[in-house]
């Protein structure tokens, strides 16, 4: 693929984004930034520093929904915009999806023991949402597609970090535009959102995320075009070393784990110092450990007036002798 990488600013922790430029029977720029004015500058700068303008590009393809990559397709309004058929509830932002979006949470943070005094701070929080840009789709991409204008860039849908979470393989070159599956220095949150089908059925984003992981690693990538960071080549190892710190944060929380606990009790302790500032991220990563320990047989779920309670499984149940040895592994 003949790639031009744009680096573009965020108002995030997690710092700069990448869009990136790729010609092929399209000119197609992969992500958007967010919709701030440093963004709109920096996406300009980057597509002349190509040899292009705004009004060159063809179609805007987005790995997925986050303000961080999908804000500025409004800069493209000629553009073909392409993506998982998730991202149009943002871009429309349709009253009904906004107000089924808070039912699904109020729901889901009461059944996770979160004090209604937090509940209705987290359902109120709606800066990000001048982040998204407002034009909806013109088409959407699903697994097993091609990229239209480039043959043989395939889509591979890898839920997790977004339930919109595309990848897009070359088939040839085995290079990958990754979106935010695979970063450099950091693991990527997954995040618990609605689900595809807009039942209260909540997705269990941390076991998606690892499911989707060990696909990339399965598809012989020679390069990940990061969604933040550099470019990544030594892919398989870092895969494994990310699953590995994942199942010794799992670990930590099944050491703390001596009575049974509320999801919001367990983050209240793992995210003593940030977890008032940071609330949802601090919940959205603590259930997906309770989900993992869920999953591997090691937890069990009590429902008590409608709340959520963890509690220890019988180990000798499902562990073999080195299962039952690595639960003494409890550090991040």
């Amino acid at each position: 693929m003949e790639v031009h990488k744009i680096v573009i600013p965020t108002p995030y922790a997690v710092g700069d984004v990448n869009a990136f430029l790729v010609k092929g029977d399209a000119l197609t720029l992969f992500d958007a930034g967010p919709k701030t004015e440093e963004a709109y500058e920096a996406i300009k700068w980057g597509l002349h520093s190509a040899g292009y303008d705004l009004k060159d590009v063809e179609q805007v393809v987005l790995t997925h929904h986050h303000p961080d990559h999908a804000g500025w397709i409004d800069a493209f309004p000629g553009a073909e915009l392409l993506g998982h058929q998730y991202v149009d509830y943002w871009m429309k932002k349709e009253p009904e999806f906004l107000q089924y979006h808070e039912r699904f949470f109020k729901k889901l943070l009461i059944e996770q023991g979160v004090p209604e005094k937090y509940v209705n701070r987290i359902l109120h929080v709606k800066g990000e949402i001048e982040l998204f840009g407002t034009i909806p789709l013109t088409g959407y991409l699903k697994e097993g597609d091609e990229v239209p204008g480039h043959p043989g860039l395939k889509v591979y849908e890898t839920p997790g970090h977004a339930q919109s979470h595309l990848i897009f393989v070359d088939e040839t070159t085995r290079e990958c535009i990754g979106g935010d599956l695979l970063l450099e220095r950091t693991s990527s949150n997954p995040l618990i959102e609605p689900p595809l089908d807009l039942s209260m059925e909540r997705p269990k984003s941390l076991l998606q995320y690892n499911e989707s992981l060990k696909r990339l690693k399965n598809l012989e990538i020679s390069k990940v075009y990061a969604g933040h960071g550099g470019e990544l080549t030594n892919i398989e190892p870092l895969i494994d070393e990310r699953l590995e710190k994942q199942r010794q944060r799992a670990l930590k929380v099944y050491g703390l784990l001596q009575t049974p606990q509320t999801n919001f009790e367990m983050t209240t302790q793992l995210f003593e110092r940030i977890y008032q500032q940071q609330l949802g991220l601090t919940l959205s990563e603590t259930l997906g450990q309770f989900d993992y320990l869920v999953d591997q047989g090691m937890v069990e779920i009590e429902e008590r007036d409608g709340i959520h309670y963890y509690k220890k499984s019988d180990v000798s149940r499902f562990a073999s002798s080195e299962g039952s040895k690595s639960l003494n592994k409890t550090g991040y």
